[in-house]
């Protein structure tokens, strides 16, 4: 009779898509080792990184100086780092940290089994992208679970001048269409009830496939399977959001009100530095089409600032565009520049204290729109899917509506996992309160 099984600690940084690298490596690894949530019992330890900012990096670089005394106190302790940052800094990673174990790109995810039985013998190194989205196997879903994340296709043609994902998640491969169907249907076959699609770019899914299919057509066959309640994607690219896609807001029941639709600038001649393939013109149109094919629509963005050459103009440039687009969420940075980009090499880069200055103003902007949006749906009665515990407060519940704002509410444990009505009573600047209320959720 075999031993109990072995233990495996991951912590994951970045974006869903890392998150939902994370949960496909622990199922790669159950058959030998079962996933825990302490670190001190850990036989492996992976860290599952981001590049996308330098601070990103620094973060992972911490906590592998944090790991070194926990390696002297158990030498027999494999220690991993996957991801982004291990695509990126490959052999120098192994170098820089003499306690790593294993380092692992985006795509040796798919051969972590075999790489991490080597790593307890020798260290070890794989960073190869010539291997293609090849397709997990089947999905263990864990019991009760509602929400999911599908990775659809990965990788970016796109070439941003700020941005490292190309050359840390390699060329768009997309999944065929059958496997993404499949499991989706297996997940909502054990229960499950909302879906979020992956992929940098998910407007340009299907390119190159031998099934000639595009993402609206993907998303029409994953609307009619059965007991799907939500569906979302993430994340979108304005150049490639096609008038077919955006018809299916509002004409796709279970296609939620929300899109993510990153801008990163409001100046043309920023937008054009940074290659990002439209102007500000094209970016608000196509908002306008969107809101006149979904009016309850949510918006959310990411955005730049301090670009290199980005002046005071076009910074005003960016905050008017804001304003126009009436966004209700944004993720806003200031600029960082990674490795092997072209916009590292730019001149007139932008001083830290500028950069810090615009944020700070860009901020109040959007904390102001995100609670006037928040204040406008104050009164409503609406369908909250229940996430788990409060941040807030652990007497309380969290949930989300399908326009991506969270509720914070009273309510029984066993409504975690499950849909609730609660009509919502009181606006913060993040999130939303709210009430349990009779009756079901309105259509």
């Amino acid at each position: 009779m075999s031993g109990p099984k072995r233990k495996v600690y991951i912590r994951t940084f970045g974006c869903q898509m890392n998150v939902a690298d994370s949960e496909l490596m622990a199922q790669l690894l159950a058959d030998d080792y079962d996933l825990t949530t302490s670190p001190g019992e850990a036989d492996l330890y992976l860290v599952n990184t981001c590049a996308i900012r330098r601070k990103s990096e620094a973060k992972v670089l911490s906590l592998l100086g944090e790991l070194r005394s926990l390696k002297r106190r158990r030498p027999e302790l494999i220690i991993g780092v996957g991801g982004c940052v291990a695509q990126q800094e490959g052999e120098r990673l192994l170098a820089q940290v003499p306690h790593l174990d294993l380092v692992f790109g985006t795509r040796g995810i798919y051969r972590l089994p075999r790489l991490v039985s080597r790593a307890a013998r020798e260290r070890t190194v794989d960073v190869d992208l010539e291997e293609g989205c090849a397709p997990p196997p089947r999905r263990r879903w864990a019991p009760g679970k509602a929400q999911a994340f599908v990775t659809i296709m990965q990788g970016c043609d796109n070439f941003c001048s700020f941005c490292v994902v190309p050359y840390v998640r390699g060329r768009e491969v997309s999944r065929p269409p059958e496997h993404i169907i499949a499991e989706v249907a297996d997940f909502l076959a054990q229960g499950g009830a909302e879906v979020t699609l992956l992929g940098q770019n998910v407007n340009s899914y299907g390119r190159g496939l031998a099934e000639p299919v595009i993402f609206p057509e993907l998303l029409r066959r994953l609307a009619a399977l059965p007991g799907l309640r939500r569906l979302r994607f993430a994340t979108s690219h304005p150049k490639d959001l096609s008038p077919e896609l955006i018809g299916l807001f509002g004409a796709l029941p279970v296609l939620c009100e929300h899109l993510h639709l990153p801008v990163q600038a409001g100046a043309d001649r920023v937008l054009a530095a940074m290659n990002r393939g439209y102007s500000r013109q094209d970016y608000l149109e196509k908002v306008e089409q969107l809101r006149a094919a979904c009016p309850d629509l949510s918006l959310s963005t990411d955005l730049i600032v301090g670009f290199p050459g980005e002046t005071e103009a076009d910074f005003q440039d960016t905050l008017d565009l804001v304003r126009r687009a009436g966004f209700h969420q944004a993720f806003s940075f200031k600029y960082s520049p990674r490795p092997q980009t072209r916009a590292a090499a730019l001149p007139d880069q932008v001083p830290e204290e500028i950069k810090t200055d615009r944020l700070v103003r860009l901020n109040e902007l959007l904390g102001e729109m995100q609670l006037a949006a928040h204040h406008r749906l104050v009164g409503r009665e609406a369908e909250v899917l229940v996430e788990g515990r409060s941040k807030r407060s652990p007497w309380e519940l969290a949930g989300r509506l399908r326009t991506n704002q969270v509720v914070n509410f009273s309510g029984p444990p066993h409504l975690v996992g499950r849909f609730a009505t609660v009509r919502l009573t009181a606006a913060h600047p993040h999130s939303l309160r709210g009430e349990l209320a009779s009756g079901p959720p309105p259509a």
